[in-house]
């Protein structure tokens, strides 16, 4: 065969590889291995006077997390004198395209000191269903900064940067150790909660109950 043949065979095995590189790149910034020097968050409200903490690990393009969304902000009004409500990013890239970038809109957002207030501007549901469905999400998240009153500007380069990837990592790093899988994904004082409830009532006996076993367990 011709050295022109070999010539081609060559140029196409480079652009191959080279769309391979480029697409684990992008899949690596996303769900790759966090960096060990960064944390897990720490995104937490109420002012938990018994010491029980409930935990959730959620995405924020995730169907069921936007629909939990109310039911666990109604359990935050009843509770939050008493327990402490922590939120960590779990977005399930593979299956929501946009969880990733909203994972970032909302810890550029917590570099203001605004995290739980893009929080709930992801999650009210006119906004979760406009940003969620957009190709491009991105102009939405701004939108919701503004606002908000941040820096728009700041936000954008924090959106963007190493950083916040890397926090979002560490946070999907500390979910996979716990073997999530899914969102939400609750924990109540370091236990799994199984079959999360779907309403204020039920929500209210486990954490009643997680009260009195964290009191009994202090005497």
């Amino acid at each position: 065969m011709s050295k022109q043949f070999w010539a081609v065979i060559a140029v196409i095995i480079l652009v191959v590889a080279g769309i391979i590189f480029t697409t684990n790149k992008q899949k690596s910034s996303e769900n790759g291995g966090s960096n060990s020097s960064v944390s897990a968050t720490n995104h937490v409200r109420g002012q938990g006077s018994t010491g029980v903490v409930l935990v959730e690990y959620g995405d924020f393009q995730c169907p069921a997390c936007e629909a939990y969304y109310p039911i666990i902000e109604q359990v935050y009004e009843k509770y939050q004198g008493q327990i402490t409500f922590q939120f960590r990013n779990f977005p399930l890239t593979t299956i929501h395209q946009n969880a990733f970038a909203g994972a970032r809109a909302a810890e550029a957002a917590a570099l203001q000191g605004k995290f739980w207030e893009m929080h709930q501007a992801l999650y009210t549901e006119a906004n979760w269903t406009t940003w969620s469905n957009s190709q491009n999400p991105k102009p939405y998240f701004e939108q919701y900064a503004k606002a908000l009153g941040l820096n728009v500007t700041k936000f954008d380069s924090d959106y963007s940067s190493d950083k916040v990837n890397d926090t979002v990592r560490a946070d999907l790093a500390a979910g996979q150790k716990l073997g999530i899988q899914g969102t939400p994904t609750f924990f109540l004082n370091d236990k799994q909660v199984a079959n999360a409830p779907q309403n204020v009532e039920d929500w209210s006996k486990l954490i009643d109950a997680a009260i009195k076993s964290k009191q009994n367990a202090d005497i």
